[in-house]
């Protein structure tokens, strides 16, 4: 395998983990990376300036002043007119029926989102407007956030599962001046009548005093076969949806087909500045109102496409597969930006990885002979429950990197992963980041770092990573406690959008001169840094810090549990006991000798101070449409505390009656 490595004499600094020399000089490392780009105007002032303490003063982070480009010119416009890869595909797009498809070059989608650029300006879009996105996993949703940034608008995606009242939260604190949305989309079996959310949410911004003028809508569903918007023309959807009950506002509505028809494909950019405004995506935070998290020009291009070129190992026949949603960080950073940025050819997914069965995925795989997989530890997780044989059924044998993303894989997984769907032949990429670094962080490069299972490894260039204690400091060598970052690389957040001084309490205040990640991490003998869960997820028993995903670790190795989480609720002697959620596999029973068995697991794999102290069965956990455990309301139900705080992004806030009626009792 040819590996993409910046020089090899790095290779041997980076694998020792004690030592990274382009934390040294980001200017020389970064600066060269950034030859690749094409700016309008170099930069003038300090390559990279920054304050990470809140006691002198306010925080910030500058990187390339003075310079200015545009994204969208980068990763089409170079792609197409410099790198000559205007035919080469750009997206292989996979509906969510079988046979469902849209193949898009370079060229295609560069003519696509000037066309929707010239759209957007006609309706009085300019440089620093926030617009507003609310679509299913559709080309048109590339090209609405490329449209964007090509005039220099600031988008603002809403994943497309998210309610009205969520959408509505959120056009609010951007203060949107435009909605782009489509008529529905198909998860699977069921229907989701987008337009009728989107309209419900315009009406709660106007209940609360704002107003959105124009509403774009994309005929997904309803649409005919002359009115597939883009230049590969396709079959309609299998399972269209021609009679779907669509709201139409004529004072506020306008049909993307009608306006697209006449608009020019020629569009000149927005040349923007290094660390003008590039997209606001919200994240939750501890309080329930979400976070706007800002990203900015310069520093995020760079990052994304370094980041996803070397972690990927990215090599110009490759096909790449995501199986993020865009509506969160893992789609802007790993489905649009750092794959287009490297003229990369992506499929582009839809659908559910059971629907219409649990080959689909695989199916897939061959279809488009992809060679990198990346998809998060809760869809393997579901996936191990079906066991090998749909993996089998199809040859994989294009396959060369496995990745993973979102949560920490504990090692059961990540070997099945492995063995079962790579065949010991594909290195695994476990990778750490968050919507506010941007980027990739911790995370092995393939077939250069020495995996672990369970672990992120080893930081990526120019991220500078330490551990501290409650007291704030540094420890060094084998150690656990805070996972913090001593200085920015390029694709850090900028702020909280409208609202600085969270931002600085978010992640500066704690520990003075750092940036909190607000999770806890464990540094091994040989440097690597394993996740250990959300720092208010730690546990401390009798004066013992437990991991949670340590114990749920060991109870997802026996082999009737599926999916486990572990937090804690009050003990009057202990200070906290560990109150255990278990999903087990299919056709087993829960029983006082499978609760036995459990706890003899943890006891065995940890030790005593790890025993559960109350394990419940539980038929769904509380997640994001992401996939992530919700634990603070798992810590609720633990307790019987019914005040849930903000659970909009839940995929089924149903799981939680069930849990509460079935939590243990206090001495149970």
């Amino acid at each position: 395998m040819s590996i993409n490595i910046v020089s090899c004499k790095h290779l041997n600094y980076l694998l020792s983990a004690s030592f990274n020399p382009f934390c040294l000089c980001p200017a020389e490392f970064w600066g060269d990376i950034a030859k690749d780009f094409f700016w309008k105007t170099k930069h003038t002032g300090q390559f990279l300036d920054y304050n990470f303490d809140v006691t002198k003063g306010e925080i910030f982070i500058k990187f390339m002043e003075g310079a200015s480009t545009n994204i969208c010119y980068n990763v089409l416009d170079r792609n197409v007119h410099e790198r000559k890869l205007g035919e080469n595909v750009a997206f292989y797009w996979e509906g969510n029926e079988p046979g469902d498809e849209l193949t898009v070059t370079y060229r295609e989608l560069l003519q696509r989102v000037c066309q929707f650029a010239n759209v957007l300006k006609s309706q009085g879009v300019k440089k620093g407007d926030r617009v507003s996105i609310y679509m299913p996993m559709v080309v048109e949703l590339v090209v609405a956030m490329l449209a964007c940034v090509r005039i220099g608008a600031v988008h603002s995606i809403v994943f497309a599962g998210f309610s009205a009242e969520s959408l509505c939260e959120r056009i609010m604190d951007s203060q949107c001046s435009l909605l782009i949305t489509a008529d529905g989309f198909y998860r699977g079996d069921k229907l989701i009548n987008l337009k009728l959310l989107a309209d419900e949410a315009l009406q709660k911004c106007r209940d609360k005093g704002f107003s959105i003028q124009r509403c774009i809508m994309l005929k997904h569903l309803s649409k005919e076969a002359d009115e597939t918007p883009l230049g590969s023309r396709s079959p309609p959807a299998k399972r269209s949806c021609p009679d779907l009950q669509v709201p139409w506002n004529p004072e506020v509505d306008l049909c993307w087909h009608t306006l697209v028809r006449g608009a020019s494909d020629e569009c000149e950019p927005e040349w923007c500045d290094s660390e003008d405004p590039l997209f606001i995506l919200y994240t939750s935070g501890s309080t329930g109102k979400p976070k706007g998290v800002l990203h900015t020009v310069s520093g995020y291009m760079l990052y994304t496409a370094t980041t996803f070129k070397l972690v990927f190992d990215h090599q110009p026949d490759d096909v790449y597969w995501c199986t993020a949603d865009i509506g969160w960080i893992t789609g802007h950073s790993y489905i649009t930006y750092g794959p287009l940025a490297n003229g990369a050819t992506s499929v582009l997914f839809e659908g559910l990885p059971t629907y219409p069965d649990v080959s689909r995925m695989w199916e897939i795989v061959d279809k488009y002979h992809v060679t990198s997989f990346y998809t998060a530890p809760t869809a393997i997780r579901l996936l191990m429950k079906y066991g090998r044989e749909p993996v089998q059924k199809y040859k994989r044998e294009s396959l060369k990197i496995l990745g993973t993303v979102g949560e920490p894989i504990n090692p059961e997984a990540w070997h099945w992963y492995y063995t079962v769907v790579g065949e010991k032949r594909c290195p695994i990429v476990d990778t750490f980041w968050q919507t506010e670094t941007g980027g990739h962080v911790l995370t092995p490069l393939p077939a250069a770092t020495p995996m672990k299972p369970g672990s992120a490894t080893l930081p990526f260039f120019g991220v500078v990573p330490a551990i501290l204690n409650e007291s704030g400091e540094e420890l060094e060598g084998p150690s656990e406690g805070y996972l913090v970052f001593k200085q920015p690389w390029p694709g850090v957040m900028r702020t909280v959008y409208g609202n600085q001084q969270r931002f600085e309490t978010t992640y500066f205040k704690k520990f003075p001169g750092y940036y909190v990640t607000g999770d806890g991490c464990r540094r091994d003998e040989d440097g690597y840094y394993w996740i250990t869960g959300r720092i208010d997820d730690m546990l401390n028993v009798s004066g013992h810090l437990l991991s949670t995903a340590e114990v749920e670790s060991a109870l997802m190795e026996h082999k009737s549990v599926s999916e486990a989480a572990v937090v804690g609720r009050p003990h009057p002697v202990k200070g906290e006991s560990l109150y255990c959620f278990v999903t087990l596999t299919d056709g087993v029973t829960y029983n006082r000798t499978l609760e036995a068995e459990l706890k003899k697991q943890v006891r065995e794999k940890i030790g005593a101070i790890a025993t559960p102290d109350y394990i419940q069965n539980a038929p769904g956990l509380p997640k994001t449409r992401s996939g992530k455990i919700m634990r603070r309301v798992l810590r609720k139900i633990a307790c019987d505390e019914r005040d849930l705080g903000d659970i909009s992004t839940l995929a089924d806030s149903s799981v939680v009656e069930q849990l509460f009626q079935n939590r243990c009792r206090m001495g149970v």
